[in-house]
């Protein structure tokens, strides 16, 4: 079938406008993952999205292996857990994204998607974290801050740096996500 350009223009719109209100208002984001590419979070539209920023050189850098038992346990059942590497707190990630990517890689077998450095504090540094921060009324005040966001990003949750991934309250609530 052949379309003319005007019928292609407006499947185009209409197809821009059924992707953009099938996409929760939290997720209409551009950023850069860890290789530098432009990623759009509307990718994870009708998934739980566990959102994490995270540090090489932390105390609490040994979560990155709870974090990937939850991506693998939970993955095909709707769960992507995404890591905003941070340099935020202490100057715990001070390295390259190659450097993060190695490092994750190498020392935990990261497998979920990793994000570029992100400004996770700052009001401005981060579209995407100040709209988590305005829908939960909490802003990271250290690494491995994590925000749990449900399919239709109705519900956002946020969990403080020592709420383990495995813990009963975040996998209760993962849980809880997942089935609906």
């Amino acid at each position: 079938m052949f379309l003319s350009g005007a019928a292609t223009a407006t499947l185009l719109c209409v197809t821009t406008l059924t992707w953009a209100a099938q996409c929760p208002a939290v997720l209409r984001h551009e950023v850069a993952n860890i290789l530098g590419e432009k990623e759009n979070l509307c990718e994870y539209a009708g998934k739980v999205v566990l959102v994490v920023n995270t540090a090489s050189y932390c105390g609490f850098t040994p979560q990155y292996k709870g974090l990937e038992a939850l991506n693998k346990r939970y993955r095909s059942k709707g769960l992507v857990v995404l890591g905003f590497p941070s340099n935020n707190f202490g100057n715990q990630e001070p390295g390259s994204e190659k450097e993060i990517a190695d490092f994750c890689d190498r020392t935990y077998a990261v497998k979920f998607p990793m994000m570029g450095k992100t400004e996770v504090v700052r009001p401005g540094g981060s579209a995407f974290y100040d709209d988590l921060a305005k829908a939960t009324g909490q802003r990271p005040s250290w690494n491995f801050h994590k925000y749990l966001i449900s399919r239709d990003g109705s519900r956002i949750t946020s969990y403080g740096s020592k709420v383990e991934p495995d813990s009963p309250a975040m996998v209760t609530k993962i849980e809880e996500l997942l089935g609906k």
